[in-house]
């Protein structure tokens, strides 16, 4: 089992996989953050005079942490990044769905009101924890800018 977690191309390949993700979650956010903001305000999860700041800050480390994985470059901190958020997006789509507020997750474009695309997202984002869970466990140090 060891040599599978340790595979450098699997590594690389799970690493590529969850950068790219994050990476490209952040793009519609950085260009439109006022529909991002629309989104955070759907969930009814953030104070309100926080929403702005939050859609403004969040893609950026969003980008940041897709950077660093991809790169190697503060490789355990953008791995923690990572998982902090997917884990903080899991509760968010929990909470909603529990709430019974129908949305979309707001991930890759603005939400809006639906009923089977949070469950579809929750789904993709305990799939996504799997992979994140597996960067910190793995001890592969191979293709990183910088080694940790």
């Amino acid at each position: 089992m060891r040599r599978i977690i340790d595979n450098d191309i699997l590594a690389l390949l799970i690493r590529l996989t969850v950068g790219i993700i994050f990476i490209y979650a952040s793009y519609y956010k950085i260009i439109d953050p006022q529909s991002f903001a629309k989104s955070i305000w759907f969930y009814h999860l953030v104070p309100g005079k926080l929403i702005n700041i939050v859609a403004i800050i969040l893609p950026w480390i969003e980008l940041t942490a897709g950077i660093g994985l991809i790169l190697g470059v503060y490789y355990r901190g953008s791995v923690a990044l990572v998982n902090i958020l997917t884990l903080f997006f899991i509760i968010a789509l929990s909470v909603a769905i529990i709430r019974g507020i129908s949305i979309d997750c707001g991930c890759f474009k603005a939400a809006a009101a639906t009923s089977e695309s949070a469950w579809e997202t929750l789904r993709f984002d305990l799939c996504l924890i799997i992979l994140t869970i597996f960067l910190i466990i793995s001890r592969s140090k191979r293709w990183m800018l910088s080694q940790p």
